[in-house]
């Protein structure tokens, strides 16, 4: 069974933001943005659907990362 080690809080993720250099701030799977219920739906069945292609295959869980000073969002790719 695959386990991400940002959601399940083992390791946390530090990256600047490309715009103005302040550290981005994790706020989960990109799935749990899509309705107000997926939060709660089974991760690979999502993953079908996440836009991510590979995710499911590649064992990758879509991050939102959103700085907090400018509000740009990227996605980053966490190997399960």
């Amino acid at each position: 069974m695959a386990l991400c080690p940002l959601c399940n809080g083992l390791r946390k993720i530090h990256a600047a933001c490309p715009n103005c250099d302040t550290e981005m701030k994790d706020t989960g799977k990109v799935m749990d943005y899509y309705d107000e219920y997926s939060a709660y739906e089974d991760i690979n069945t999502l993953k079908k659907v996440d836009g991510f292609p590979d995710s499911l295959k590649n064992g990758d869980c879509p991050h939102l990362l959103s700085c907090p000073s400018c509000g740009h969002d990227e996605v980053v790719l966490i190997k399960e």
